[in-house]
C-alpha cells in the first residue's frame, strides 16, 4: 500500500466528513480504510430519525440545554456549545451544498423539521427514515470526485503502530507515546501490510455488536476501542452505553431499529394489553422521555410481566397515508415481517443502540497518543454524557470529522520524513510458523457467549454480583481467545473476536468502578442516585 499523509480508518459520517474535508487541501494525500466491500456500510447508513438543523424557532442555547438535560449531568458543556454552535451551519455547508443531501421539505419548500424524544424544539431535519443511508451516499459519492483521496475497501485495521511499542529503537521507552500508521489485514489478500503516516484519525464507529439485541451492523465490534486500548489510550465514560427503546421483534427482522421519530411523531407504547404506561414512569415527558427511561420502562415492563415485548401504536395517531410517507422503510420492512404499522402497533424490545464514552479526544479530535485522533461514536467528545440525546450522533460526526481535518491540515506539512518512520524502523506483521485456519464456528460460538454475558450482565439493569460475574466470565474467555489468536492465521472475524472480548471487558470493569447510576448506566445496588431511578 502506498504511505498516505493521512490514514482514516471507518467511513461512515465522521470519517467521510474528514476525508472531504482534508480533500479540500489538494496536497494532501489521503487513504481512507473500510473492512466491508461497500464503502457506505456502516452505523451511519442504518440512522432513521435524522440529524440536528435548527428550526425557525430555536436556538443554540436551547439545543445545548437539551443535550445537557437528556446527559444526566455528565456532558460536557463546552462540547456542546461546540456543537449546537458550528453544527447547522456544516449541514447545510457539507450535506446540503457539497454531498447534495435533499432533505424532506414543507409545503413552503423549507427544511421539514421533525421533532424527536427529549428535544424542546422540532430541530431534526431527515430523509423520510432512511436520512443516514442518504447522507453517507451523498458523502461517499463526494469523495469519489476527489484524485487525492482514495478509497479502499475489505480492510480491516489489526493494530496501531505505536512508538516506543512497535519501535526497533530500544531508547525509544523514553519518549511519550505516538502513533504512525496502522497494521491492516487484506480480507480478500489475506496479506498483512504496513501502512505509515502522519496522522491517523480512528472513525470505526460503535460495538453494539457486544450485546445479544442490538440496532448495529455486524461491523460494530469495537474495532477501533480495541486497538486503542492496546495501544494505551486514554478511554472515559465505557459504562454508558445507551440502549435505544424501541428495536423491531418480529421473527426475522430481530434489531431492525424503529426509529425514535415514531414516537416523535405521535407513537405511544402500550402493554400487550393495550394500556399505555410511561407516564407511570415519566408523567412531563410520557412517550418522549430520554431513551434510557423509556428503555428501563419497556425493560421493567417485560420483566415485572412476563413479557416477550411491548407495543409501539402509531397507527391509532396519525393517518395511514403520513405513516407511509414519513417512514416508508420502517413500514416496508414490517410489511415484510407480516405487520401492517397503519392498521396495528408495532412489537418492540430494547437493543443496545450507542455507545456514549469512547476514547477521550479534546475539541479537535486529539486523544491522548500524538498522531492519533479519533472521532464519531468510537470517541468520546464528552457531548453525550451519560445519555445521548437522539440525533446528535450524526452531527457530532460532522462537526468533529470537519474540526479534525480543520487541526491536521493546520498542523501537518508535507515533511513527513520528519514524523513518519521508514519501513526500516518498524517490523512487518510476522505470521510465520502458524499453519491453522481460524474456525468460523469457533469464533461464532464465542462471539455468541459474549453477547450472552453482556446482555444479561451489563445490560439495561446492573448490579455488582452480575459485574463481578461478567468480569470473570470475560477475563478467562480474553485468555482463551487470545491463546487462540496468537496460534492462528488472521481472519477478519477472529480479529473482531479479539476486539469484541476485550472491549466487553472495558465496558463491564467500568460499570462495576461506577457504583452509582446515571444516565443509561443503570444499577439496582446504586450507593448514590446520580439522576433518577425507576
Amino acid at each position: 500500500m502506498s504511505q498516505p499523509d493521512v490514514l482514516i480508518i471507518g467511513s461512515g459520517i465522521a470519517g467521510a466528513t474528514t476525508a472531504l474535508s482534508l480533500a479540500q487541501n489538494p496536497r494532501l494525500d489521503i487513504t481512507l480504510i473500510t473492512r466491508d466491500p461497500d464503502p457506505c456500510e456502516s452505523n451511519t447508513r442504518y440512522a432513521q430519525g435524522g440529524i440536528i438543523g435548527r428550526g425557525p424557532d430555536d436556538k443554540a442555547e436551547l439545543l445545548v440545554a437539551d443535550i445537557l438535560a437528556a446527559g444526566a449531568g455528565a456532558s460536557l458543556p463546552k462540547a456542546a456549545r461546540i456543537l449546537a454552535r458550528e453544527g447547522p451551519p456544516l449541514l447545510r455547508k457539507i450535506l446540503v451544498e457539497t454531498a447534495g443531501v435533499k432533505f424532506d421539505r414543507d409545503p413552503d419548500g423549507q427544511i421539514a423539521w421533525g421533532q424527536e424524544a427529549a428535544h424542546s424544539r422540532r430541530r431534526i431535519a431527515h430523509v423520510g427514515d432512511i436520512t443516514g443511508k442518504v447522507i453517507i451516499e451523498g458523502l461517499i459519492a463526494a469523495l469519489e470526485q476527489y484524485p487525492n483521496v482514495r478509497l479502499a475497501k475489505n480492510l480491516t485495521a489489526v493494530d496501531l503502530i505505536t512508538f516506543p511499542h512497535h519501535s526497533r529503537d530500544s531508547l525509544a521507552a523514553y519518549q511519550p507515546i505516538t502513533c504512525h500508521g496502522a497494521y491492516v489485514f487484506d480480507r480478500q489478500g489475506r496479506t498483512i501490510h504496513r501502512v505509515l503516516t502522519a496522522a491517523v484519525v480512528l472513525a470505526t464507529g460503535g460495538l453494539g455488536r457486544i450485546y445479544r439485541n442490538t440496532t448495529n451492523p455486524p461491523g460494530a465490534r469495537g474495532d477501533g476501542l480495541a486497538m486503542a486500548a492496546r495501544a494505551g489510550t486514554r478511554i472515559i465514560n465505557a459504562e454508558y452505553v445507551q440502549f435505544h427503546p424501541t428495536a423491531l421483534a418480529v421473527p426475522g427482522a430481530e434489531g431492525f431499529l424503529i426509529s425514535e421519530a415514531v414516537r416523535g411523531e405521535g407513537g405511544v407504547l402500550l402493554t400487550p394489553e393495550g394500556r399505555a404506561f410511561m407516564a407511570d414512569y415519566s408523567p412531563e415527558w410520557k412517550d418522549l422521555a430520554p431513551r434510557d427511561v423509556v428503555a428501563r420502562a419497556i425493560h421493567h415492563q417485560m420483566e415485572t410481566h412476563g413479557y416477550s415485548h411491548v407495543l409501539l401504536d402509531i397507527a391509532s395517531h396519525q393517518p395511514a397515508e403520513r405513516i407511509r410517507a414519513r417512514f416508508p422503510n420502517i413500514y416496508a420492512t414490517c410489511r415484510k415481517g407480516g405487520l401492517d404499522i397503519t392498521q396495528e402497533p408495532i412489537p418492540v424490545i430494547p437493543a443496545a443502540h450507542y455507545s456514549c464514552g469512547g476514547v477521550a479526544v479534546d475539541e479537535w479530535g486529539r486523544t491522548s497518543i500524538g498522531n492519533l485522533y479519533a472521532i464519531g461514536e468510537v470517541s468520546c467528545t464528552g457531548l453525550h454524557g451519560a445519555n445521548r440525546l437522539g440525533s446528535t450522533s450524526l452531527l457530532e460526526g460532522l462537526v468533529w470529522g470537519h474540526r479534525t481535518a480543520q487541526y491536521i491540515v493546520k498542523t501537518l506539512d508535507r515533511r513527513t520524513a520528519d514524523v513518519v518512520p521508514s519501513r526500516a524502523e518498524v517490523p512487518p506483521w510476522d505470521e510465520s510458523g502458524l499453519t491453522a485456519d481460524s474456525d468460523p464456528a469457533l469464533i461464532q460460538g464465542d462471539m455468541q457467549t459474549i453477547q450472552n454475558i453482556m446482555w444479561h450482565y451489563v445490560g439495561l439493569v446492573r448490579s455488582s454480583e452480575r459485574l463481578s460475574r461478567a468480569i470473570r466470565e470475560l477475563r478467562h474467555m480474553q485468555n482463551e481467545i487470545e491463546t487462540f489468536y496468537r496460534t492462528t492465521k488472521l481472519s477478519d472475524g477472529l480479529i473482531g473476536l479479539r476486539n469484541a472480548v476485550e472491549v466487553a471487558l472495558i465496558v463491564a470493569q467500568a460499570a462495576q468502578h461506577n457504583r452509582q447510576s446515571r444516565g443509561c448506566h443503570f444499577r439496582q445496588d446504586a450507593v448514590q442516585v446520580g439522576d433518577r431511578l425507576l
